[in-house]
C-alpha cells in the first residue's frame, strides 16, 4: 500500500486487482483512498485526482465541520438516532440517569444537577447501547438462517476506525456504538458483513460474491457509511 500527496493532501493508494477507480472520503477524519487498477500509470493516477480535487475538498471539510462540532450535551442540541435528527431535551432529575425519545422530535436527557458534558455523553451512550442490544440479536438471528452461519458471542463498543469486526475462530462479532446514530440499514449492513466474514476470512472476490448474494445492495449502503465514492467504470 501506498501514498500520494496533491496540494498537500495525502491519499492513501491501493493497486489492485479491479476494472475501475474508486475514490472515497471516509469518516471520521476525511482521509482520502484511492483504488487503482494494477496497469494505472502514476501520471494518470494523479491527473484522476487532480479532476476530483474539488469534491475530494468539499468531503474533507464537511467532516473537518463535524468534528468542530463538538457535543456539550446542552438543550438545543442535535442529535442523530437510527439516522434521523432530533433536538436534545435536558432535565436534572434525582432520579434513574437515562434518555428517552418523546413526539419523534425529542431526545430528552435526565441527568442529575451539574453534571459535566463527560457525564452526560456517558448517559447519552448508554441508551444507545440498549437500543442497540435490542435490535442487532434479531438481525444476527434473521442472517444466521439466510447465511447459514452461528454467531457465538456479539458485543458493541466505541470503534474509531472501524464499523465492525469479526473474530472468525471464536465466531464472535463486534458492532461500533456509533451505528445506533445511523440508518438501521446500516447496522444490517455491518452485521452481515461481519458474519460472511465467517465464510471468508477476507475481502476477495469470493467475500463479495457472498456479499451480492445475500446483500445486493451492499456497496450503496457500505458507500453511505464512508462517504460517496467516486467509480469510474470506463477505465
Amino acid at each position: 500500500m501506498d501514498k500520494i500527496t496533491v496540494e498537500n493532501i495525502d491519499i492513501e493508494l491501493v493497486k489492485k486487482k479491479i476494472k475501475n477507480i474508486h475514490l472515497s472520503v471516509r469518516p471520521p477524519d476525511g482521509s482520502v483512498r484511492l483504488s487503482v487498477p494494477y496497469r494505472m500509470d502514476d501520471k494518470a493516477i494523479k491527473l484522476f485526482v487532480e479532476s476530483k480535487l474539488l469534491w475530494i475538498k468539499k468531503q474533507r471539510e464537511k467532516y473537518s465541520l463535524q468534528e468542530q462540532q463538538v457535543k456539550i450535551y446542552v438543550s438545543g442540541e442535535s442529535h442523530y438516532y437510527f439516522g434521523e435528527s432530533y433536538l436534545l431535551n435536558v432535565y436534572e432529575t434525582t432520579g434513574r440517569q437515562h434518555a428517552e425519545l418523546r413526539d419523534n422530535k425529542y431526545i430528552d436527557l435526565y441527568v442529575r444537577a451539574g453534571s459535566t458534558a463527560e457525564k452526560r455523553e456517558k448517559v447519552m451512550n448508554e441508551w444507545y447501547r440498549d437500543n442497540l442490544k435490542q435490535i442487532v440479536p434479531e438481525y444476527i438471528e434473521k442472517w444466521e438462517k439466510i447465511i447459514g452461519v452461528t454467531v457465538n458471542e456479539w458485543h458493541i463498543k466505541l470503534m474509531k476506525t472501524r464499523w465492525g469486526t469479526c473474530n472468525v475462530r471464536d465466531k464472535r462479532i463486534w458492532i461500533n456504538l456509533e451505528l445506533a446514530k445511523k440508518n438501521p440499514r446500516c447496522l444490517e449492513y455491518i452485521v452481515v458483513h461481519e458474519m460472511v466474514h465467517l465464510l471468508e476470512r477476507h475481502h476477495n472476490d469470493i467475500f463479495k460474491s457472498y456479499m451480492n448474494k445475500f446483500l445486493p445492495d451492499w456497496k450503496s449502503i457500505r458507500d453511505e457509511l464512508n462517504g460517496l465514492t467516486f467509480d469510474n467504470s470506463k477505465l
